[in-house]
């Protein structure tokens, strides 16, 4: 698919009067990415207030450089050909010998593309509901042949390469498998551990596809579930059903995890949620808008966001339900559609 890169650096060129620069460097490899279309391990774009821009790159990237639509060089020192006085930078990104390299009279920044890229034209949106639904599939494909004795590692792996074998490019991000008393670690990393009878096992993970991310989070039962696993994991739909219902164009990042971490906080858990309740999606899997209790700024439409609470308990497991979704005016559009009541295998 194929966007239009010049659009988008002209909104970005818009935004540089106000922060009193005259271009800005960009150096940020998914932001080069989005404002050219040039997918690479090193690369920068200057983008001009005007709206013009100049591509530099290596040679294993200037042959596809060329065929973009922006003006493209051959550079060994990215910093001699584009940076001068009164021109931003992005300071996030930088290490600060690359910025002693490019001179005096730059002006370090904050997030400018990362906003841009926040809300998503109907192209992207496309390519992360194509993501989801490789994501969705996988899991339907997989979850039979989840079972005792199988290794967290092996449910992992079983997970990637489906997704792989559906046409994803590769899993967004390293697939998190946890059992047992694992699922009380929310970012666990697979082990040998087995599953075993009596585990809530949690799988959170997702399909990249044409660069865009997919994530989603699933915890199922392998046998019966205990009363307090069952307990726990009714609130926590709860509480994720309250945050995907606060979603809406307008509404405070703050207020949507209030809106879940309210429902754990009254039934006495809320020590046990310890992370944001989600964060936006698209060329990267975590990105801006990110929903926390300090977080502002108001949600803007065409934003796809996840939204995953969570309760851990030390020592005995935990739940985690989370979907990928979009803000719409007319209510949030659900991405991952993979069901969300407890799965007894």
């Amino acid at each position: 698919m194929t966007f239009d890169y010049a659009a988008r650096r002209a909104r970005l060129a818009e935004l540089l009067p106000a922060h009193e620069v005259h271009a800005l460097l960009v150096t940020s490899p998914v932001n080069v990415r989005y404002l050219t279309g040039l997918a690479s391990s090193n690369a920068a774009v200057l983008v001009r207030m005007d709206g013009t821009a100049m591509l530099a790159t290596d040679n294993r990237y200037i042959e596809a450089a060329r065929r973009l639509d922006v003006p493209s060089v051959e550079v060994a020192d990215v910093a001699g050909r584009l940076a001068a006085p009164g021109v931003g930078i992005e300071a996030a990104g930088m290490s600060v010998a690359a910025y002693r390299r490019l001179g005096d009279g730059l002006v370090p920044l904050g997030p400018l593309v990362e906003v841009l890229r926040a809300v998503k034209e109907e192209g992207e949106l496309e390519l992360i509901r194509t993501a989801c639904a490789i994501t969705d599939e996988a899991f339907a494909d997989v979850s039979p042949r989840i079972a005792p004795g199988m290794t967290e590692r092996e449910l992992a792996g079983l997970l990637d390469r489906r997704m792989t074998e559906l046409g994803a490019d590769k899993p967004a991000f390293d697939t998190i498998v946890a059992a047992g008393e694992h699922g009380a670690i929310p970012h666990h990393a697979p082990t040998s551990r087995e599953l075993r009878a009596g585990d809530l096992v949690t799988m959170d993970f997702g399909a990249r596809y044409q660069g865009y991310h997919a994530d989603m989070t699933r915890t199922v039962s392998l046998g019966p579930p205990a009363g307090w696993q069952r307990e726990v994991y009714e609130l926590v739909a709860a509480a994720q059903r309250a945050g995907r219902h606060a979603l809406a164009p307008g509404v405070q990042a703050g207020e949507v995890d209030a809106a879940a971490r309210s429902v754990i906080e009254d039934a006495g858990h809320g020590g046990y949620f310890r992370h944001g309740l989600g964060h936006g999606v698209g060329l990267e899997i975590h990105e801006e808008p990110f929903l926390g209790p300090s977080r502002t700024g108001r949600l803007e439409d065409r934003v796809p966001i996840t939204v995953e609470p969570g309760v851990y308990l030390p020592g005995r497991g935990g739940v985690r339900i989370e979907d990928t979704l979009v803000t719409r005016a007319g209510g949030p559009e659900l991405f991952t559609k993979t069901t969300k009541e407890l799965l007894v295998l």
